[in-house]
């Protein structure tokens, strides 16, 4: 992928936020706290939410790395290296991200081009849901092109993935590689035969009682991995907490050029045999957003799992317009 230079901005350091509910917000505190950039913006219709949000972040300024904080528009994206975009309708209970495609692909045709126009060459990072969906759509209107695009993909997923199985093995998660690709949705999958634990394929790792994870086990993780944001939407009417972290890590791989593995949704050409579509896999995420796409392999089961969820998103982005 080219990585073609990207003119300077004058204040470096800069994040725009558009959207500024309990996930923006939440965004926004995990970067503050992290000391990711010297600049956050916050953008919603709600512009008295929105300033009491900027309000109340500003507060704890005081015990964070130096950071300004305000309540701004579009116009403050032209300086911004990445613009994450969490507005749109939230899934509620019951409802599925997909059922949101139609409501948000129509803020997204006006959301985009006023931000590119502005922004022609920043980074554009979808977190609103489906995100897939909106992320090929984003990559679609980006006037710099889809490699400045990307979704947060599966990288929560991936994370409660690796959460669940440090949980059976006891193991510390930093020491699991385990990952989550697909549709950040039902259709998503676990790479369990690339899984592995300090380099050993973990399907060979005996938990604290020396159990191996049996074909029940998996079966039963990765269906808490798949239900687990419906049941904590079900209890508290949104997910914010991990998924502010997840976004936060994404920024962080970008602002220090980390090229870190991260299973972020990305426009995927002749991925496997299969092509334009964007869904999260293990990508190098840097400086300019995704560098490079790993092409991981995938057992005969993991492959029809994976062109199953490309069919899923498929005909949702072909019944959106798309």
């Amino acid at each position: 992928m080219p990585n073609e230079p990207v003119p300077a901005v004058t204040q470096p350091g800069r994040i725009v936020i558009v959207g500024a509910g309990s996930v923006g917000s939440t965004i926004a505190y995990a970067v503050m706290l992290r000391g990711l950039v010297s600049q956050i913006v916050l953008i919603d219709r709600d512009e008295s939410k929105c300033r009491a949000e900027v309000q109340d972040l500003n507060h704890g300024r005081r015990f964070v790395p130096s950071v300004r904080i305000w309540a701004g528009s579009i116009a403050d994206c032209a300086e911004a290296e990445i613009v994450v975009i969490t507005a749109g309708s939230k899934q509620k209970p019951g409802q599925s991200r997909l059922d949101l495609a139609h409501a948000n692909a129509a803020l997204f045709k006006e959301l985009i081009p006023a931000i590119t126009s502005v922004a022609p060459h920043t980074i554009l990072l979808v977190v609103s849901n489906p995100v897939d969906v909106l992320t090929c759509l984003a990559a679609m209107l980006h006037t710099g092109g889809p490699q400045r695009v990307l979704g947060s993909g599966t990288v929560l997923d991936s994370a409660r993935f690796v959460s669940l199985l440090a949980e059976r093995l006891e193991v510390a998660p930093r020491s699991i590689h385990a990952y989550i690709v697909g549709e950040h949705g039902d259709s998503k999958l676990a790479l369990w035969s690339g899984a592995d634990v300090g380099g050993t394929p973990l399907l060979q790792v005996p938990d604290a009682r020396g159990r191996l994870l049996s074909p029940a086990d998996r079966r039963e993780i990765a269906e808490q991995v798949r239900t687990a944001a419906g049941e904590i939407i079900a209890a508290k009417g949104a997910t914010n907490w991990a998924i502010g972290l997840a976004v936060a890590r994404i920024i962080e791989a970008i602002r220090r050029d980390e090229n870190a593995v991260l299973t972020v949704s990305h426009l995927l050409k002749s991925y496997h045999g299969l092509t334009d579509v964007c869904l999260s896999v293990p990508c190098l995420v840097g400086r300019h957003g995704v560098q490079r796409v790993l092409e991981v392999p995938m057992d005969a089961q993991e492959m029809a799992a994976f062109a199953h969820s490309v069919q899923v998103i498929g005909e949702v982005c072909q019944a959106a317009g798309l």
